[in-house]
């Protein structure tokens, strides 16, 4: 499973989940070329790179798959 941890989304969990399985594959989307993009292109991007998105921005993300 390939993860990627949105802007917002709290480190404390991030590092929890590498506590509990140092191997999982998550990336920070601070760390990507789409880093401060709009929810938009987080989510494409996340699409692009088979990434599952973990987000606390449940508004606007929302908002993006209801538009899709």
């Amino acid at each position: 499973m390939k993860l990627a941890a949105d802007e917002n989304f709290d480190n404390r969990i991030l590092r929890g989940l590498l506590r509990r399985q140092p191997d999982l594959d998550v990336i920070r989307i601070l760390d990507t070329v789409v880093a401060g993009a709009d929810d938009p292109a987080v989510l494409a991007w996340a699409a692009r790179e088979g990434r599952i998105l973990l987000t606390h921005d449940e508004r606007t993300i929302s908002l993006c798959l209801r538009a899709n």
